[in-house]
């Protein structure tokens, strides 16, 4: 370096910020050794604040405006270093710059899930992010409690602090509301202003402000969301005896089609199927019908319905072809007129195999009821 760089470079005359970063909080001003010099032109461009720092005690602070150095204009750092009758020498002193822009879109979110108790569901697990936007408040307090003498501090150095106590008292926030589980999606900016006045003291304490605070989901765990989206089924088909109805029909259907199920047999076994389907949620369906009234009458302890055979759908074979279905009923009157005998195959829901009428608990007492065959005929 020439004589004239080391002359030049002697002392500082010129004190400024040009921020062209996104995230810098702090800027210490480079001053190397070198001494600034008593009237040197200081620049605080709009957003942000310069503070003095003398033997690490912090003196004179300078906002927005364009400053000549003068003792007259740094009163604390004149007190400081006992300029008493208007000492004008270069002197060494530490300048930091604090931008005080709006720092936004800073991103919070749960790394596990938050156990809370739900009114309606009880213990349950949420997950929870966002984003929030904050400012320097107080450019004094901020470079004491936090940046101290770091030369450049920015964003990232803080945002774990930040996020870790969105999360805390947020999800504290959320607990304290009351707000049932399922209501919390439409009430995001209600939430987001509750957990925005939790906060902001504690921001305040370190010379932030929290400028803005926002919820953009919510979530239940997988499981749990599967479990609700059943429930909005069952909520949605309604009738569930309609329901159940249709579901038989459908299993008919696919039984009519399967080609393994033996053409018009299997076609017939699987509409007996569904139609033994439709019997027995029928009587479910009946039976809580029934519970429902008993207990509305202040009756309980009673015994179930007694069962109905006529529920029952049977099928037979008769001169090599399946028929049916028929009735109870209906097969009584075809064991009397002999087209049902003994022999004879027959099938309901229920039944493994086909099975000859004398062989079936159900069919074979009919049988004592009919007359013997006529004697030579």
């Amino acid at each position: 370096m020439s004589l004239f760089d080391k002359l030049r470079n002697e002392f500082v005359d010129i004190i400024e910020w040009i921020d062209d970063s996104q995230d810098i909080i702090v800027w210490k001003f480079p001053r190397y050794q070198n001494e600034i010099k008593m009237g040197a032109q200081l620049t605080v461009r709009e957003g942000q604040a310069a503070i003095f720092l003398n033997e690490g005690t912090i003196a004179d602070v300078f906002m927005a405006g364009r400053y000549e150095l003068s003792t007259q204009n740094m009163p604390i750092m004149t007190t400081l270093r006992g300029w008493k009758y208007g000492f004008n020498s270069p002197f060494k002193a530490d300048v930091f710059f604090v931008s005080l822009r709006q720092f936004t879109n800073q991103k919070w979110g749960t790394r596990n899930p938050i156990m809370l108790r739900d009114a309606e569901f009880g213990p349950i697990r949420l997950r929870a992010f966002g984003n929030y936007a904050f400012s320097i408040k107080e450019p004094v307090v901020f470079l004491k409690e936090i940046a101290a003498t770091n030369p450049d501090f920015s964003v990232d150095q803080i945002n774990e602090q930040l996020r870790n106590l969105a999360v805390s008292r947020g999800m504290d926030a959320i607990a304290e509301s009351k707000i049932p589980v399922l209501d919390l999606a439409s009430n995001y900016d209600e939430v987001s202003q509750i957990i925005q006045g939790k906060i902001t003291p504690e921001f305040n304490e370190i010379g932030l402000n929290l400028n803005k605070f926002l919820i953009e989901n919510i979530s239940l765990p997988e499981e749990v969301e599967k479990m609700l989206d059943k429930r909005s089924g069952m909520g949605i088909v309604g009738d569930l005896g309609a329901f159940a109805q249709f579901q038989a029909a459908n299993s008919m259907e696919k039984a009519a089609e399967n080609p393994n199920g033996g053409g018009i047999m299997g076609a017939g076994m699987g509409a007996g199927l569904g139609m033994g389907m439709m019997g027995q949620m029928g009587n479910v369906f009946q039976e809580r019908k029934f519970e429902g009234n008993q207990q509305q009458q202040g009756i309980t302890n009673l015994p179930p319905p007694l069962p109905n055979q006529d529920q029952k759908s049977y099928f037979y074979v008769a001169q090599g072809q399946q028929q049916g279905p028929v009735s109870y009923e209906q097969v009584k009157s075809l064991v009397n007129t002999g087209s049902i005998q003994k022999d004879t195959l027959v099938w309901f829901a229920g039944l493994e195999a086909w099975e000859k009428a004398s062989d079936n608990q159900d069919v074979s007492a009919l049988f004592a009821n009919t007359p013997p065959p006529i004697p030579g005929v």
